[in-house]
Order: structure tokens, then sequence, then C-alpha cells
């Protein structure tokens, strides 16, 4: 075979090796990410630490599925009685009568001092009610209770930021960004403070 029919031939080949190869990685992102939908789906909706793993995984839209069934688990008291303060407190909170919320989960917090929902949203109550101190005592009773409960490290975040601590802000926003990396306000806030931060740090 001369020079030319050997470069001939080579080029074919590679011709091929590039099509295969191109082929291969085509379809190893499409089984990655048929892989990652199929955990989503799979998870099971009452075990919180596959619904977190899968929330993690998960594109944007499969993600608000996980976070509603988060957010139901975690409103799951186990008490009739709790569940009840709970819907009453969250009434009066729609209702922006605060004191009326915080005296509804004070009720509950007493009742189901384990519940860690109860204190989350007392904590919302006394920030809305303008009580930062009570509000961050809450919701480090809430992450105790419950450390990947993203959306109380947010609220910890918005407090901290009210009281002039934009680095622990930050911190705790970049924390709840690691659980619930679609959160869209989390992943603002983390932006907002980022340049502000990050300039301080220097």
């Amino acid at each position: 075979m001369d020079i030319h029919a050997r470069h001939a031939t080579l080029m074919i080949v590679m011709g091929n090796a590039s099509i295969n190869l191109k082929a291969i990685v085509a379809a190893s992102i499409a089984f990655v990410m048929f892989s990652v939908a199929t955990h989503a789906q799979e998870a099971d909706l009452n075990d919180e630490s596959e619904l977190l793993e899968a929330l993690v995984l998960a594109d944007p839209t499969e993600a608000k599925r996980l976070e509603r069934q988060l957010q139901a688990l975690w409103s799951k008291s186990g008490s009739a009685s709790a569940d009840l303060l709970l819907k009453r407190g969250r009434e009066a909170m729609d209702a922006e009568d605060y004191r009326a919320a915080i005296e509804h989960f004070t009720a509950l917090t007493d009742h189901a001092p384990e519940f860690a929902e109860g204190w989350h949203m007392r904590a919302s109550a006394f920030y809305n009610a303008q009580l930062f101190g009570p509000a961050i005592a809450d919701l480090e009773r809430t992450l105790t209770l419950n450390p990947n409960n993203y959306t109380a490290m947010l609220g910890l975040g918005h407090v901290l930021e009210q009281i002039n601590q934009p680095e622990l802000a930050y911190d705790a926003y970049v924390r709840a960004q690691s659980i619930h990396p679609h959160h869209e306000d989390v992943s603002k806030a983390v932006s907002r403070l980022a340049t502000q931060v990050q300039g301080k740090s220097i």
C-alpha cells in the first residue's frame, strides 16, 4: 500500500474513532442524566436522607417537587394536637397576626419540644414581629433538631443581615445552597453578599 493509500486509510479510521468517541460520550452523558432523573423519581418520599440526596442532583423542576415533599415531611408532627397548633399558628401568620402566631407556636413548642418545625415557625413569627434575638434562638434550636432545614438556614441568614452580620449571614446562605442548589432565594442571597463578604476578607 503506498503512502497516499495508507494516509487515506488512517484518516478513515481516525474519523470512525472520532464518531465512535462522540457517540460514547453522548451515551455516557445521557446515561448520567437518566440516572439522576431516575434517582430523583425513585427517592423514598418518606425518607429524608433520600430526598435530600435527590435534591442535590435534581434539575430545577424536579427540585421544586422534592422541596414540596421535604416541607410536607418536616411538617409531620405525629400528633393531632401538635398539627392543630401548627395549623392555627400558620393561619395567624397568613393573617399577619404575629402575636397570636407566637402564642400558638409557643404552645406547640411546649407540647412537642422535639418537633423542629414548631421552633422554625415560631422563629418566623418572631422575625416578622421584629424580635430578632428570639428568632435567632429559635432558629438555632430548629437547626439543632433538623440540621438539613435549608429554609431555617435562609431565615437565619435574613436575621443575621438585619443585625449587620453579613459574614455570618453569607455562611448560612452558602450552607443552605449546599443542600438545595436550586433554591432561588438562597442563590440570590449568596450572589448579593458574595462581593461584599469576599471583599472584606481580602
